[in-house]
């Protein structure tokens, strides 16, 4: 499957065309079509276009910044999640695949991504709390469907069936039977630390598959 970049012979994009969705993304904040948002992705991945890179970030950044203040309860970190998520929007433009989904698709997954780096490096020393943060990633947001994906949603499900026997169903558990560690621990007769320790490898093997499918 080739790269987005590949394609652009077959998007039918050319300067002129990037140039006017640039002007016209300027001019006029609430056109959020795909076909503008895919526009100046190709003025970002092939020409370095900041002023592109401008009006994306001007899109994404509220976004980004409300979904990280929902997951992370600090401003500061909210605002480090918009640099993250959109640093690496400029750095790896030229991977986006439109076969994979649309341009908000992409840079929502980045977002989530990004997101548990960041949830994983603030409380590396809380693992009671591991799971219960990294879970919502993978999630709908509760409070508006925007960030939803239902191609995600699949994802998850699919790649949930495929976890190891053990790691599974202490991932449904947890998640789906909305157990707790202790009452599942107990259902299981296993140690409350053997639960932990299953939990967090089926939780990181499902974070690396959605990587691996959105790189």
């Amino acid at each position: 499957m080739q790269n987005f970049r590949h394609n652009q012979s077959e998007s039918r994009y050319d300067r002129s065309t990037v140039n006017m969705a640039i002007r016209d993304m300027q001019n006029s904040v609430q056109d959020n079509s795909e076909e503008n948002l895919r526009a100046l992705l190709v003025a970002v991945a092939d020409h370095r276009d900041k002023a592109a890179f401008r009006a994306l970030f001007d899109h994404f950044g509220p976004k980004v910044k409300a979904f990280g203040f929902a997951r992370l309860s600090q401003q500061g970190l909210a605002m480090d999640l918009v640099q993250e998520t959109l640093t690496t929007v400029w750095t790896k433009a030229h991977l986006f695949d439109a076969d994979k989904g649309n341009v908000s698709t992409w840079v929502y997954a980045i977002m989530r991504n990004q997101c548990f780096d960041m949830l994983r490096r603030v409380k590396h020393n809380r693992e009671d709390a591991f799971g219960d943060d990294l879970w919502p990633l993978f999630e709908a947001d509760e409070s508006s469907g925007e960030f939803g994906d239902h191609k995600l949603d699949n994802m998850l499900t699919q790649y949930l069936s495929s976890l190891p026997k053990l790691q599974r169903e202490v991932v449904q558990g947890i998640y789906l039977q909305e157990l707790s560690q202790q009452e599942l621990a107990e259902k299981l007769g296993v140690p409350l630390g053997t639960i932990k320790s299953r939990l967090r490898l089926g939780l990181e093997k499902l974070k690396s598959l959605l990587e691996k499918h959105h790189d």
